[in-house]
């Protein structure tokens, strides 16, 4: 058999990275306080790069020597370990309390599921052991709503923790976590029949004035400054604006940059990559700022009654909702999230806090509305439910849910199965 030599030609696609490509991305992701430490970096580094002095904030935080110099200050996990010191609590409590306490994000609240949390420590304990050390220790150290899963939940224990009369907390329960109310106007009207009306426009008052994000107060790993502002106009209508204060503009030198391109000297070739890296940094930070600015304006649209108090509800929303409303992919979306800020009227907020996934595809359902609905049909239930029936009850309201959803977010509550109750 005879063998030959074939020389053949092929086309295709490949997708590579280019360097400039990889930093656009790195860029990105920076935060804010990230990228003014970077913009003075190059300035320091690249001659064709001027900062703009006439715009420059008075406050000089953007200069390094602050940013490198700033005291050091108690993380949120130093204080609620030092906390756990002071109470009498087991070994075991002690590990699940420190887990936890290092699975909380900067601003205090708990985005892992239990269930995660039991995998990370390998099922040495069990969700309903880790729910426990959650709720009764972790929820009772300070900064109030600290632990908390979600706002409605935080801001449930931060009125806890004032204090409040039992009346009252019965009102904010009923407003917080009652899935039949879909505003506050919508709660207020309903709850009229049963309580006074200054009772509830006090527990509203209270509710509105709660901390959505209890540790930031203590974020001392890097200086929280939000990228956007939120400014409430006199129509209740919501303007978002990027904040210029302390962030350096920018520009490229344009008397050095003709100096060198005049041909009676003889610029090298690192003098010439140094006003094209000048121009990209530009640029890029430009575009960097522009795609936070739209991201965080979309959020603040559709978060809109969340964030004006009228309503204690996030609306169902992910990073693939937002790619596929401002044109750009889901992965610069995640990127964008990362570390940013938004000053609302309601204090800062991280962006990615203001999104909430939805278990359904045909309607807009948080895990949390879910799991409220599911309680109270359970709470409701004169025969004892199985996972299906919930499942088809909830169905026939167009939720569009499997049982093994059901199953997974009772789960999550602590309800034993239709046997068990």
């Amino acid at each position: 058999m005879a063998i030959k030599l074939v020389r053949e030609f092929k086309q295709n696609q490949q997708l590579s990275i280019t360097p400039q490509l990889k930093k656009s991305i790195d860029l990105l992701q920076l935060s804010r306080l990230e990228i003014i430490k970077k913009i003075n970096y190059e300035i320091e580094e690249n001659p064709f790069l001027k900062k703009d002095f006439d715009h420059e904030s008075s406050s000089g935080f953007d200069s390094m020597e602050f940013l490198e110099n700033s005291p050091y200050e108690l993380t949120l996990q130093d204080h609620l370990e030092s906390q756990l010191l002071d109470i009498e609590i087991s070994d075991v409590e002690k590990k699940i309390a420190l887990v936890i306490i290092h699975s909380l994000e900067e601003n205090g609240l708990l985005q892992m599921d239990l269930d995660e949390i039991e995998a990370l420590m390998e099922y040495a304990y069990s969700s309903k052991e880790i729910k426990n050390v959650l709720s009764n220790i972790i929820h009772d150290l300070e900064p109030a709503g600290v632990g908390a899963r979600n706002f409605k939940e935080t801001i449930y224990l931060q009125l806890k923790k004032q204090k409040i009369p039992v009346k009252e907390l019965e009102i904010a329960n009923k407003i917080l976590f009652n899935p039949q109310f879909s505003c506050f106007e919508d709660a207020k009207t309903h709850l009229a029949m049963h309580y006074s009306e200054h009772a509830i426009e006090s527990v509203l008052k209270k509710i509105k004035q709660c901390d959505l994000s209890p540790g930031l107060e203590f974020e001392s790993t890097h200086i929280i400054q939000p990228d956007l502002e939120v400014i409430q106009n006199n129509n209740e209508n919501l303007e978002v604006q990027f904040k210029q204060d302390n962030f350096p503009l920018i520009s490229l030198d344009e008397e050095l940059e003709k100096l060198v391109k005049n041909k009676k000297n003889q610029a090298n070739k690192e003098l010439k990559e140094k006003i094209g890296e000048a121009k990209w940094l530009i640029r890029s930070i430009n575009k960097r700022n522009k795609t936070v600015y739209n991201v965080g304006k979309l959020i603040c649209k559709i978060q809109a009654d969340f964030l004006t108090n009228k309503s204690p509800e996030l609306k169902p929303l992910s990073n693939i909702d937002l790619a596929k409303e401002l044109k750009i992919s889901a992965s610069t979306v995640s990127r964008i999230l990362r570390s940013k800020y938004i000053q609302t009227p309601k204090g800062a907020v991280s962006m990615k806090s203001l999104l909430a996934s939805s278990v359904s595809k045909t309607r807009k359902v948080t895990p949390m509305q879910l799991m409220e609905e599911i309680q109270n049909i359970v709470e409701a239930e004169r025969e004892k439910l199985s996972d299906q029936r919930i499942a088809d009850l909830l169905n026939l309201r167009g939720f569009n849910l499997a049982r093994r959803t059901i199953s997974k977010y009772r789960k999550k509550i602590n309800l034993p199965n239709s046997r068990n109750r």
